[in-house]
């Protein structure tokens, strides 16, 4: 069994890929099939054909069957880890009903009529009102019952995009503990869906437990390709499926993090701090921590929202002089952009940028800050403070998880796209003040996946011993002593002192403009 490989399928926003690891965690085979991320009717929608997915799914796959036909026969199992937060209705049938609603979507339902009194009262009592009542309007189901009735009348099952996936390659509508993160009615610290017909969930979601798929723990068998997906994809009919988990979960287990003084960073489209822990906590109140891919554990978790986006963003609106060069000399935009990192000194010459281009639900009036502007800053600086914001952003986050867990986070693992740059991984770990480690392979995710199948094909007893021999890095950053001292200061004096000045102005400017709503 251990000559055999376990295909990770990783289904992102905008790209799906077919990875073929063996049992030692190398990435022998890999195949991309890229996508539009989303099409969008309204301003504001983000929507795609979920067929989209499946579609690029089989040519990934076929492609690779074709390039590397001995290694696609020695794949003993399929695991498959996608994006979070993306749901698709569907009929008895597993029929999508309508476009799968993408997690980058900003539509919000009306939902006019108010809480039950019972639950207002309890969600005023620990400050969470209007957090609560801003979830409830995020939940897309709320917005399908609300402006699609035929959808609602018909929907079988409320499925996310990892679900839906898991019926077309097994006929089964089951998915994964460990890929129920998203607008939901799951009890992330049970990890079950909810037990009492009174629990808040059901009227936060309105959805019901017959809405809801079978859920399975992760590396469990959770069905076998069947006849039609074997023909589509290519693999073997029977094959196992096991059950996975999210991106940024299997991207946590694919970097090594196994206990809560290792903390995986992923710089991607949203960036993120996770650990691993065997007790359930919220690093932000009320705030769950998410089910981790390895059973029995939790990742918690913080969001920067907008994260790594703000790169394209800038990219967008002021990197077309980069563009130019990047296409003259035939690399991609953001390795001429990087170098900007190496014409500006640790600080940015006093611009301080705070990254929350995306308000969150602890703090719905947030919206980003760039201060300390002069004559003297240049776009290299702009740049490279958006780099040193999303690293204050995420040092904050690991002091919240320092403080709940008890536990000193030793190092960090980093992964994601912004984790191909050395100069950001150097930025990372001078804020830090720890040692930053980067991964063998790219495909953190898939490398993730790959572990669960080899657990549930009985190829390691323990995930812990999957890691010990899957998991490499290959290149260590270590904190430069002089960059930690300018960054600890501005972090300490004058980024932590940023959001509180500041707050009261973002919400005049709610007040004033409406905006963030």
């Amino acid at each position: 069994m251990k000559e055999g490989l376990i295909a990770a399928i990783d289904c992102g926003t905008q790209s799906a890929r077919v990875l073929l690891f063996d049992c030692k965690g190398n990435l022998v085979a890999k195949m991309k099939s890229e996508f539009e991320p989303y099409v969008s009717a309204h301003p504001g929608w983000a929507e795609q054909n979920p067929e989209v997915y499946f579609d690029a799914i089989c040519q990934a796959c076929n492609e690779l069957a074709l390039s590397a036909p001995e290694e696609w026969s020695r794949i003993i199992g399929v695991v498959l880890t996608t994006q979070r937060d993306t749901c698709v209705p569907v009929d008895k049938d597993g029929n999508a009903l309508r476009p799968a609603i993408v997690w980058l979507d900003q539509r919000m339902a009306e939902c006019d009529k108010p809480y039950p009194l019972v639950y207002r009262l309890g969600f005023g009592a620990v400050g969470m009102l209007e957090s609560a009542e801003l979830t409830r309007k995020k939940c897309k189901s709320q917005w399908i019952s609300e402006n699609e009735p035929d959808v609602w009348e018909k929907m079988d099952k409320y499925l996310l995009l990892s679900g839906w996936l898991n019926h077309r390659l097994t006929g089964n509508m089951a998915d994964s503990t460990a890929n129920q993160i998203g607008h939901i009615p799951f009890n992330y610290k049970h990890k079950r869906w909810p037990v009492s017909k009174l629990d808040y969930r059901w009227y936060m979601t309105g959805l019901s437990r017959r809405h809801l798929p079978k859920l399975v723990r992760p590396a469990d068998v959770i069905g076998t390709i069947t006849p039609e997906a074997s023909e589509a994809t290519g693999f073997p009919v029977g094959t196992r499926v096991y059950a996975g988990g999210s991106d940024k979960g299997c991207e946590t287990l694919g970097t090594g993090c196994l206990d809560p003084s290792s903390a995986c960073i992923s710089l991607g489209t949203m960036a993120t701090l996770q650990v691993t822990t065997e007790k359930y906590m919220e690093p932000i109140k009320f705030m769950p921590a998410y089910p981790a891919v390895v059973p029995g554990r939790f990742n918690p978790e913080i969001q920067i929202y907008r994260g790594y986006w703000m790169i394209n963003w800038f990219k967008q609106e002021f990197g077309h002089r980069e563009e130019l060069i990047a296409r003259e000399r035939g690399v991609a935009p953001e390795v001429v952009l990087n170098e900007l990192l190496d014409e500006t000194p640790p600080g940015s010459m006093g611009l301080m940028l705070q990254p929350y281009w995306g308000a969150g639900l602890k703090i719905p009036e947030a919206r980003g800050a760039v201060i300390g502007f002069g004559d003297i800053h240049t776009r290299a600086h702009i740049y490279r403070s958006i780099v040193e914001g999303i690293a204050y952003a995420l040092r904050d986050a690991a002091d919240r998880v320092e403080r709940v867990s008890g536990t000193k986070i030793e190092r960090i693992m980093i992964s994601g796209g912004g984790s191909q740059a050395d100069s950001i991984c150097q930025i990372t770990a001078d804020v830090f003040n720890r040692p930053v480690l980067r991964g063998e392979t790219y495909e953190g995710s898939g490398l993730g996946a790959a572990i669960i199948g080899f657990c549930g094909a009985g190829c390691y007893s323990t995930f812990d011993e999957a890691v010990a021999n899957m998991v490499e890095y290959e290149a260590r950053f270590n904190p430069d002593p002089a960059n930690v001292e300018i960054y600890d200061k501005l972090y300490r004096r004058i980024y932590k002192k940023m959001y509180a000045r500041l707050k009261p102005l973002y919400e005049d400017m709610r007040t004033i403009t409406g905006y963030p709503e």
